[in-house]
């Protein structure tokens, strides 16, 4: 374990070396190439318009594209001699990672169709029906040709369409996520931290390294992210970001009863080890929705009405609501990283923990706004 752990942290770096100045320079050119915050499609009904740009997205996809392609064409053009002599760490795993090289192209592709796809959306303000129809289509190549799948022991057609729900899903949570300074971002980095975690405990070299890169590109775009921002990540980045973070946690195994000695354990509810890192996104976007939808809205018309934005609405300054979601997002991840691990008993200890979070929440909401509405009676 140890040959490898120090080539995946050291992506970490080269993430954020790669993110940190691209950002510093998108933060420079978005004012003079006019790249600035849009209001959104027609419907949308979004806060004040700052003079800020909204193309941070394009570091954080080349933060991940160029070293997965630079990668990709050194693992399969260089020969057996270049990792012997200069990688050795890397080559014992060289044909298992090369085995993996369609389905690191296809991942490729399917995010650079969608950070166009989201550069396009943070110029020209696309509806939401050309935007989910990619994001369906780009699943379902992952998930239909390259067998990322979820649940198989359900049988192939409940598993790619439950895999196809899930990416979906969570490339849109965490679209929706992006609506407060620095949040989008910081989430995303503490959940990839955690799922990096976990797939280094269980030797997922691939998608460690991947997660890695990802990490180190929220880490840099956040030092100009941080409220108040500089720059915001636009769709172009929180399509990139959702769908790498969704795929991954559909290739890692987070549990294995044919091993006994399993690093992330042997018992089934590991399954839902991703969900309860996800909880806060995954709360947001249900709760946003059936607001919207009580409303006669489409869900995805976007609003202020976002779990950060009750949060602010309850007295929590913008930041405050953005360290709140982090903490939370933290308490949740890291009581799931060990599910597969866990006794029965503790497993449900971490589920009814993770329930509780989210109640106090609702219920904070809910009482909160009833004050609210109690004052202005």
């Amino acid at each position: 374990m140890r040959d490898m752990l120090w080539p995946v942290l050291a992506l970490v770096l080269l993430g954020f070396i790669i993110s940190l100045p691209t950002t510093w320079l998108l933060v420079r050119a978005g004012g003079r190439l006019g790249t600035l915050d849009t209001a959104g499609a027609s419907g949308h009904r979004k806060a004040a318009l700052r003079a800020i740009p909204n193309i941070g997205g394009i570091a954080i996809y080349l933060a991940l594209a160029l070293p997965l392609a630079g990668g990709l064409l050194i693992l399969n053009l260089a020969g057996e001699e270049f990792f012997q002599s200069r990688l050795p760490s890397l080559a014992e795993h060289l044909p298992r990672v090369r085995q993996s090289t369609p389905t690191a192209v296809a991942l490729l592709l399917c995010l650079t169709a969608l950070h166009i796809t989201g550069l396009i959306d943070d110029r020209r303000s696309l509806s939401a029906g050309p935007k989910l129809l990619v994001q369906i289509a780009t699943a379902a190549v992952m998930t239909i040709w390259f067998e990322v799948r979820l649940l198989e022991l359900l049988g192939p057609i409940p598993s790619v369409l439950i895999t196809i729900l899930w990416i979906v899903a969570i490339t849109n949570a965490t679209n929706f996520l992006d609506n407060m300074d620095g949040l989008a971002g910081g989430v995303s980095a503490i959940a990839a931290a955690l799922f990096m975690a976990a797939t280094i405990l269980n030797h997922q070299w691939f998608i460690a390294g991947t997660l890695a890169l990802l990490l180190g590109a929220l880490i840099a775009f956040l030092v100009f992210n941080f409220p108040p921002a500089k720059i915001f990540m636009g769709d172009g980045g929180s399509l990139v970001i959702g769908f790498v973070l969704a795929v991954l946690t559909a290739r890692t195994t987070f549990y294995n009863p044919g091993q006994t000695d399993y690093a992330l354990g042997t018992a089934w509810y590991g399954l839902f080890m991703p969900v309860v890192v996800l909880a806060i996104p995954l709360y947001d976007l249900t709760t946003v929705t059936l607001i919207r939808l009580a409303q006669g809205k489409s869900p995805f018309v976007g609003d202020q009405q976002h779990f950060s934005h009750r949060l602010v609405q309850r007295g929590l300054t913008k930041r405050g609501a953005v360290i709140v979601i982090w903490g939370a997002t933290a308490v949740t991840g890291i009581g799931g990283i060990s599910m597969g691990r866990l006794q029965p008993w503790q497993a449900i200890l971490v589920g009814v923990q993770t329930v509780l979070v989210l109640m106090v929440i609702a219920l904070l909401e809910h009482a909160s706004r009833r004050a609210a509405d109690r004052g202005n009676g």
